[in-house]
């Protein structure tokens, strides 16, 4: 078992200079946080990505590292980014995982919570 303690929050904006609602285009930025709460170093390797849109699923998305590239944590240590999606709802959903491995080249898992995709004014 690893040492490493990682631990992500999101934060969602709508972009409107991405969006156009006649077209059913939706876009949203998401920056993600992710913090190295435990004693060991730990570096970011893949993500997943589950998407919905109106409460049903439509993407998965795979890859290699985030925004190109491929952080490493030491303890105490966090790493910021900030990327987008659009979709074809005004509301939507992202929920997803990041593949690490420790520097003992122990491959581990990182939930990333449910986070909300909506206009501000439609959230209630």
């Amino acid at each position: 078992m690893t040492s490493a303690r990682l631990v992500c929050s999101v934060q969602t904006r709508f972009l409107p200079e991405q969006s156009d609602p006649a077209q059913s285009r939706y876009a949203y930025a998401y920056t993600v946080s992710i913090e190295n709460r435990g004693t060991l170093a730990a570096q970011l390797i893949a993500r997943h990505w589950q998407i919905e849109e109106g409460g049903e699923p439509t993407q998965e998305v795979h890859g290699l590292g985030v925004v190109g590239q491929q952080p490493l944590l030491g303890p105490g240590e966090s790493h910021e980014y900030t990327s987008w999606v659009q979709i074809g709802h005004p509301q939507g959903r992202m929920k997803g995982r990041f593949l690490f491995v420790s520097v003992e080249a122990e491959p581990f898992e990182v939930e990333v919570p449910a986070f909300e995709l909506a206009f501000a004014n439609m959230l209630h």
